[in-house]
């Protein structure tokens, strides 16, 4: 099943539905993805239900998608892609092997698929990222892997955008990232279930402007969805509606192949099982009048 948080068509009231063909089926009864998602199997099993009768449906050419989860519970994004970590910083640390390294998302900036992704003013170089992201169904707290496995609800395409230049200069003081990364964070366009999606063979394209840069699958992942959530479990309880990014793609990002896009690009991220995530890239912003640190400077100071 693949779910979704959509808007009707003159109404701005978030709705939970599911996708059939080129339809949306309406299902009431959830005030959100996140109350379904807090309802265990049992949401689940309701919503299949609903499903099936499609009292009410949508075309879904005329309804507005918003992200499955608008405003996620928790948010992190792991490296678990060997040749995505060679292919952007050269030797891959000893250390990448041993510990599932990732970094905490912000969940309050959140865009939908078909928006504008911000251009920040601070960057030269915003790039995006070709991942795929679990979401946690069910509290778990030192979870054992099989738990942690059966946990996980379904997957959406999780699109990092990163402004490299000061991502890279945050990371230079062992910190970070940040602002290279809390900005903008596009999830969509819905939520595939489980039983519904090969994890680790389904096949992944980037596009922009239509022309294919990056086209692969997940491959080897250094650790697994469960293994990583499992071991977040030991010390940190997590809960339905958390969303874990499992890192990008070897060679799905603009900074692998040294290509850059523009202001006006088309980004479409397709993923087998899922769906074709696409936003338009924005213009730079303007830079703050008279900002209190001005973020953009990268002379030395006098």
């Amino acid at each position: 099943m693949r779910l979704v948080t959509y808007q009707p068509p003159g109404d701005a009231t978030p709705r939970v539905g599911a996708l059939d063909g080129d339809r949306v089926v309406d299902l009431p009864g959830f005030a959100s993805m996140l109350d379904l998602l807090e309802r265990g199997p049992a949401g689940l099993d309701d919503a299949r239900t609903v499903s099936a009768v499609a009292a009410v449906t949508h075309p879904l050419a005329d309804v507005t998608l918003l992200a499955p989860l608008p405003r996620p519970r928790t948010m992190r994004d792991f490296m678990l892609v060997e040749e995505h970590v060679r292919n952007s910083f050269g030797d891959v640390p000893q250390e990448w092997f041993r510990i599932p390294v990732h970094w905490k998302c912000n969940p309050d900036t959140v865009i939908a698929p078909d928006t504008v992704a911000p251009w920040p003013y601070y960057t030269d170089k915003l790039d995006f990222e070709l991942e795929v992201a679990a979401v946690i169904g069910a509290p778990l707290f030192r979870a054992r892997v099989a738990e942690a496995e059966a946990a996980i609800v379904g997957y959406t395409i999780f699109n990092d955008w990163s402004a490299r230049d000061i991502q890279f200069r945050e990371m230079s003081v062992s910190i970070g990232p940040a602002f290279g990364k809390d900005f903008a964070t596009t999830l969509g366009p819905c939520l595939t279930t489980s039983d519904a999606f090969d994890a680790t063979g389904a096949r992944m394209q980037a596009r922009i402007n239509g022309e294919t840069w990056s086209d692969g699958t997940i491959g080897a992942m250094r650790f697994t969805f469960a293994q990583v959530i499992s071991t977040l479990s030991e010390y940190q309880p997590l809960h339905p509606g958390d969303v874990l990014g499992g890192g990008t793609v070897g060679r799905g990002c603009g900074l692998e192949l040294d290509r850059w896009i523009a202001p006006g690009d088309v980004v479409e991220l397709e993923v087998e099982g899922i769906g074709v995530l696409r936003n338009t890239v924005g213009q730079k912003d303007s830079r703050p009048e008279n900002p209190a640190i001005d973020l953009s400077r990268q002379e030395e100071d006098a």
